[in-house]
């Protein structure tokens, strides 16, 4: 690492008015750095890199500019740099007032940094009170979200995963579930957005975050909202159900095509099952559930499916749906007081759970690569 006068000489390079050759390589530097957790947590040390990086992302040069902004994802993926970055070095005013910019070419990148920086709560709950202070608000991030070609230059694919970060936090699970704002209802057609599958997820996230909030249940399965058929579709196949089945279902999920195709993430697959598993929680979404036809999509899914995780999570939802109803009292699976004991138990088995699902990846994985692998040529003596 550099120290304290070879630092102090090359911050002197990366500056507005630098000539641009040396800028350049002092970027590329700096950049270097940052593909290591050594030289990232060297940076953590050094605010003033991390305000120089953020004032070259004004550079007439975009190959630095693209140069700064590489730095700074890579900065943010380390969790240690999240208060040197928001705190020390106000990155996020600078960022947010680019990405509100239709026009911005680099609004990709500022949204990686974003969604990178609100994964943990501490920083998401920072980042939330910066969009209060800036009056952007969360109203303004769905509204660039849901407005197709916002930025001619970028996706913005990347405020999937930031919507779904700042889920964690109850405002804006609150904000996103408020009846009178018809929130929701614009972000569930993106369960089957087939140009991302990052915007998806994203979106998938979302929705489970807020299906925490087991008071909203029964709204957002009513015809309100009508989520069930936006978290089925994507799991539903072509395969034939019986007529009577056929009737009981949504009419978006009836008589579905032959060439009808499942989401093809195996993460959001299993996303889409805890949602569903989620609003089971309360005794009226188990009854609009199995109302609603919900158990022969997934028993042709269960059959379809060959992720462990995945299965692991469908078994769940099945048990829930074809089980008898809790004893009185315990309707509410979110309200339940489960015995430390107990608990305990639970996490053992499920630990146990895990290891064996990983047992069954790694087995998996290694029949495929086998079934992969170039079969071996006859030798002479065996084509004769």
């Amino acid at each position: 690492m550099l120290n304290d006068s070879e630092a102090k000489e090359l911050l002197t390079f990366l500056t507005l008015e630098m000539r641009p050759d040396v800028k350049s390589q002092a970027t590329e530097y700096i950049l270097g750095l940052t593909a290591s957790r050594d030289g990232c947590r060297y940076l953590r040390t050094k605010t003033d890199f991390l305000k120089a990086l953020l004032t070259l992302t004004a550079d007439k040069s975009v190959a630095i500019v693209k140069d700064c902004y590489h730095a700074l994802i890579n900065l943010s993926a380390d969790e240690t740099l999240h208060q040197a970055l928001v705190k020390e070095a106000n990155i996020l005013p600078t960022l947010l007032h680019s990405l509100l910019d239709p026009e911005y070419m680099l609004s990709d990148r500022i949204c990686t940094i974003l969604t990178n920086l609100s994964r943990h709560e501490k920083t998401c709950k920072e980042l939330f009170q910066v969009l209060q202070e800036q009056d952007i608000g969360l109203a303004k991030i769905v509204e660039i979200f849901c407005t197709e070609g916002y930025n001619k230059a970028a996706s913005l694919h990347y405020l999937g995963p930031l919507l779904s970060n700042l889920t964690q936090l109850p405002e804006t699970r609150q904000f996103i579930l408020d009846k009178d704002r018809c929130v929701v209802q614009r972000l569930l057609p993106y369960t089957q957005y087939e140009e991302s599958t990052v915007r998806r997820g994203g979106v998938v996230g979302t929705l489970r975050n807020c299906c925490f909030d087991y008071v909203y249940h029964e709204w957002l399965l009513s015809d309100a909202v009508d989520i069930l058929p936006f978290l089925l579709l994507p799991l539903a196949g072509p395969e034939e159900l019986s007529e009577e089945e056929n009737e009981g279902l949504p009419v978006d999920l009836q008589y579905l095509p032959e060439d009808k195709r499942r989401e093809e993430d195996p993460d959001i697959r299993k996303m889409l099952i805890e949602t569903l598993l989620l609003l089971t929680a309360t005794k009226r979404g188990r009854q609009i559930l199995k109302n609603k036809n919900v158990y022969p999509i997934m028993r042709e899914f269960h059959k379809w499916e060959k992720d462990p995780h995945v299965i692991a999570a469908c078994e769940k939802l099945v048990q829930v749906l074809i089980g008898d109803e809790p004893e009185s009292g315990m309707e509410n699976l979110m309200e339940v007081d489960i015995p430390e004991d107990v608990q305990q138990k639970l996490k053992d088995m499920d630990a146990k759970e895990q290891e064996q699902l990983e047992k069954e990846q790694q087995e998996l994985l290694k029949a495929e690569a086998e079934n992969d692998r170039p079969k071996s040529q006859p030798s002479e003596e065996q084509q004769r």
